[in-house]
């Protein structure tokens, strides 16, 4: 077993369980079409999307996330009440404070964990459980519940051309504590704020509450430049990862790239050189891209299809609105 560039000198540091939730209503393109003057070919080409998951209202960022949470904590064969710290990666939280980590703690039956919320875009997850790896290497924590969450629904411009059709909803979940051997690898991370204008909300809270028609604030992207630069730039950032892990792309056995475009993956899988036999996640054709929550449900699906197989080492990388970006090599449980 590799010890994925963690020194042996330190608690090593793993994940023990898995868990998702995907909302109810599926979207085909048929249906985001019009409003966008677009077409399911066009759709498919420039993303690999076919349909996406919306929420309904009473799938909620709590709602969504603790379903989520209780899977994870089942799979790691623990209780609710083992857990002493969740963090939660989100943007589509609308509550300014308290933090959603809180309640969700609270409905759990964690309390009284640790809880706070975490805002790195569609790097949140990999953020989030960097720091949630740390916490249990050094003992601040045992069992740290880590769930990134997305209602894109609610902050997506159906009319916006260059994101309609991307967006979707939905929230995965991981619980991290202690292991015999390392299984969490060191985080390769950062930001590139002199671009970020590339993917914003197009009007801060200051100008909403100062104009009488209050128009709510959406996401807005610039799409070619984020894929030039993800398409490159996070195949830099992944290598680094695979390096600090001690792993070679060829001993590689899962590729799980946050979800933002299927052209995207393919492009970074072939700067990267992956081999044929790496399983590659491509949960954003039937899924969409939900930031914070795509690689810990893309793992899921991969997980529950057989694609992915407990033992075997994974690559994560996510990138976006900062932009951010973040990268690990895990081993799966």
């Amino acid at each position: 077993m590799t010890h994925l560039g963690i020194s042996p000198n330190v608690r090593a540091s793993g994940i023990h369980g898995v868990g998702a939730y995907r909302p109810r209503r599926i979207v085909p393109n048929s249906d985001i079409i019009d409003r966008i003057h677009s077409s399911d070919d066009w759709i498919r080409t420039r993303s690999g999307i076919t349909t996406r998951r919306f929420a309904e209202p009473d799938e909620t960022v709590q709602m969504m996330s603790v379903s989520a949470a209780r899977d994870a904590i089942a799979a790691a064969g623990l209780e609710a009440s083992d857990i002493d710290c969740v963090i939660v990666a989100t943007v589509s939280h609308l509550m300014q404070t308290p933090a959603v980590a809180t309640t969700i703690a609270d409905e759990l039956g964690c309390s009284p964990a640790a809880a706070f919320d975490i805002s790195a875009a569609c790097a949140g997850f990999c953020y989030a459980l960097s720091l949630a790896s740390d916490m249990v290497r050094v003992g601040t924590s045992e069992h740290t519940l880590v769930i990134g969450v997305e209602r894109l629904s609610d902050i997506t411009n159906p009319d916006d051309r260059s994101t309609a059709f991307i967006f979707a909803d939905g929230a995965g979940a991981v619980v991290v504590g202690p292991s015999d051997t390392p299984r969490i690898g060191p985080v390769v991370w950062g930001s590139d704020g002199d671009k970020a204008g590339y993917i914003t909300q197009t009007r801060s809270w200051d100008d909403v509450f100062a104009d009488d028609e209050l128009r709510w604030p959406t996401l807005h992207m610039e799409g070619n430049p984020v894929f030039r630069w993800a398409s490159f730039e996070m195949a830099k950032t992944a290598r680094e990862a695979l390096d600090r892990a001690g792993v070679d792309p060829t001993e590689l056995d899962v590729f799980v790239p946050h979800q933002a475009n299927m052209r995207i993956t393919d492009a970074m899988a072939r700067t990267l050189k992956l081999p044929e036999n790496v399983a590659i996640a491509r949960d954003i054709a039937e899924q969409g891209n939900t930031s914070a929550a795509s690689i810990p449900l893309a793992l899921e699906r991969m997980i529950a299809d057989g694609e992915a197989k407990s033992g075997q080492s994974a690559l994560f990388i996510a990138f976006g609105a900062g932009l951010v970006y973040a990268a690990q090599v895990v081993i799966i449980p």
